[in-house]
């Protein structure tokens, strides 16, 4: 259900969120939980009754304090923290990378659902989202088919990503330094390195890093129209040019290095250059989408 997979995520990022203070540290209100996770409420006090149960927290004179740290075991499997639809997003994504597939290639749903273990209803309805887009094609009686683009539906597509995302970052680097979101991006500028310094053996996992990059900056905007068409963005510029398997080694190492170069320029919160980082990663990220076309 729905509901028992964002009481999991919330209460696995709320035991990221005690993992580092001290014990005995006093918590926010149950309000002031809710919107630095962007949950309700009521998922809020559900999460906090399960740390309490499990003497995660203590309650002393009606406030709430961190009793001890948590351990591996006290983490839900993450798994269960994953929306259905967010988990056919990442197995499909995955699908279409790994498996070097190409445009005008039947897709069988039937056969999609048993490999991802995922209901047939939830394949169709997520391949409907993209269909309107060109991604995809449903035949009668014959599944559907990827499609490619022509390069002014690209272009066109292009210029709404490059819009909202140079606003996004903007709004990324107006965030507080106590945003979860700065953890996340240290975090991440952590994973690009590392994946630098692997880059001949696995250069295939930068997609899975570029798609979570671009995520985090776009969720700065606190926008739900660029949120959902971050979905329509991430699966077009970005595993629609994996089609085109010519140099893509060394063309994920050059995105590596704008992104840390991009990355560089939201620590320092002046909006000039980070829109001048951001501007020179999307216009290679639009070179590369033309290539791909061609």
């Amino acid at each position: 259900m729905k509901s028992e997979t964002v009481f999991k995520k919330a209460f696995n990022d709320l035991l990221d969120h005690i993992a580092t203070p001290h014990g005995g540290q006093r918590l926010d209100s149950e309000s002031q939980l809710a919107g630095q996770f962007k949950i309700s409420r009521t998922t809020v006090r559900k999460v906090l009754a399960e740390l309490d149960r499990r003497h995660l927290i203590s309650r002393d004179n009606g406030h709430l304090r961190v009793a001890r740290r948590p351990t591996g075991d006290d983490y839900f499997p993450l798994a269960d923290t994953v929306a259905t639809v967010d988990r056919i997003e990442e197995q499909f994504m995955e699908w279409m990378l790994r498996g070097d597939h190409k445009p005008n290639e039947q897709i069988n749903g039937l056969e999609l659902a048993r490999e991802f273990d995922a209901p047939a209803g939830a394949i169709r309805e997520y391949l409907n989202r993209f269909a309107r887009f060109g991604l995809v094609e449903k035949r009668p009686n014959s599944g559907w088919v990827l499609r490619g683009f022509t390069i002014e539906f690209a272009l066109e597509l292009f210029e709404v990503r490059e819009m909202f995302e140079v606003r996004s970052a903007k709004a990324f680097a107006e965030q507080p330094e106590s945003s979860l979101a700065w953890e996340a991006l240290r975090q991440i500028e952590g994973e690009h390195r590392e994946l630098l310094a692997r880059i001949k053996s696995r250069y295939h996992d930068f997609s899975n890093l570029d798609e979570r990059f671009h995520r985090l900056i776009n969720n700065a905007s606190r926008n739900r129209f660029i949120a959902d068409f971050h979905d329509v963005m991430s699966l077009i510029f970005h595993y629609h040019y994996q089609w085109n398997k010519v140099d893509e080694r060394e063309r994920n190492a050059v995105a590596i290095h704008e992104h840390l170069d991009y990355i560089k320029a939201l620590y320092t919160r002046n909006p000039d250059r980070i829109e001048l980082a951001a501007r020179k990663h999307l216009k290679s990220a639009r070179s590369t989408l033309l290539a791909s076309i061609s």
